[in-house]
């Protein structure tokens, strides 16, 4: 399915306990590294509009599915999907390639995982550009008990993480209607409705708005999660506390340059306070929902190329 579509071979690599399924691009380009993370549910395959931009310019692209996706191992122990594992994959990946550092690019949960590798592992990361997740400031209380507090027991990061399998069973006999309700921009305003977002979703029988994606990109995402399930991937979300309690001791502070690409209709809100923990921050918003780099790939494309050509002459 992948090779219908313009977008490398994969290759297996035992990094940090698992296999990872990496996708590269831009091997002449070696010493020059780029790392792109992607988010939930999500699929190294997002990344297929940016990887030929950045390889063209000068980059060796290095695109994996995390652990829980793909082709990639799907460990059976919630813990295993800890910002300790997440990072330490990436920064056993680097060691793989013979990098001492490289530029992160992350999306949605992708991002979050960028942020706690700077944090955790700061000599491993030269620059960051994030998309739609913003620093999440750690905050007085761990973070499922902080939204349950605001959001109720109905937000889906509470659900999953008070309900565990609940969702898990529904997403999965449900694969293509939930990833086709979900990748949708354009939507029309409504009120919000009662119960779980992701179920909801699952269980629509029609979507709403315009399709992020063709059918056969689509494709891609639907028969990757038929295959592996949903699980694996939820259970990052089952570590937020435990994340939270992990980055107790780490400096808040995140010094390397940094670009954080919004989408102005992006449910997930700007960071009044981003400057604050990322002083050296360039802000981008772009007209389109949480699907940035799906919905405007050639404008952000285009974000990123300046930003790193602006970074990289300075």
């Amino acid at each position: 399915m992948l090779n219908t579509i313009d977008f490398p071979n994969p290759t297996l690599i035992s990094v940090n306990g698992v296999t990872l399924e990496v996708f590269e691009a831009g091997r002449e380009n070696k010493g020059n590294p780029i790392v792109f993370c992607h988010g939930w549910p999500e699929h190294a395959f997002a990344w297929h509009r940016q990887i030929p931009a950045l390889a063209a310019a000068g980059y060796h692209v290095i695109v994996p599915n995390q652990r829980g996706y793909g082709n990639s191992s799907l460990p059976d122990d919630v813990t295993a999907y800890d910002i300790e594992h997440l990072s330490g994959d990436l920064v056993a990946l680097l060691d793989h390639f013979g990098y001492d550092d490289a530029t992160f690019v992350g999306h949605d949960w992708g991002a979050m995982v960028v942020w706690g590798l700077t944090l955790l592992h700061p000599n491993r990361v030269n620059k960051i550009i994030n998309l739609s997740l913003p620093y999440q400031e750690r905050g007085e209380q761990p973070w499922i008990a902080f939204l349950e507090q605001i959001f109720g027991g109905d937000h889906y990061f509470v659900h999953f993480n008070r309900q565990p399998g609940v969702a898990d069973a529904i997403l999965e006999e449900n694969t293509l209607r939930f990833l086709r309700n979900l990748y949708r921009k354009n939507e029309p305003l409504k009120e919000p409705e009662p119960g779980m977002v992701m179920i909801n979703l699952a269980k629509a029988e029609a979507p709403l708005g315009e399709p992020v994606m063709s059918d056969s990109e689509l494709a891609v995402f639907v028969s990757s999660f038929e295959k592996t399930g949903f699980t694996a991937s939820i259970n990052w979300y089952r570590n937020l506390d435990r994340n939270w309690h992990l980055l107790a001791g780490a400096d808040p502070i995140i010094r390397q340059p940094t670009l954080m690409i919004y989408g102005a209709r992006d449910l997930i809100p700007p960071s009044a306070r981003l400057a604050s923990f990322v002083p050296n921050v360039d802000v981008i918003t772009l007209d389109c929902g949480h699907w940035i780099q799906q919905e405007k790939p050639e404008e952000t494309n285009k974000a990123i190329l300046g930003w790193l050509e602006r970074q990289n002459a300075s």
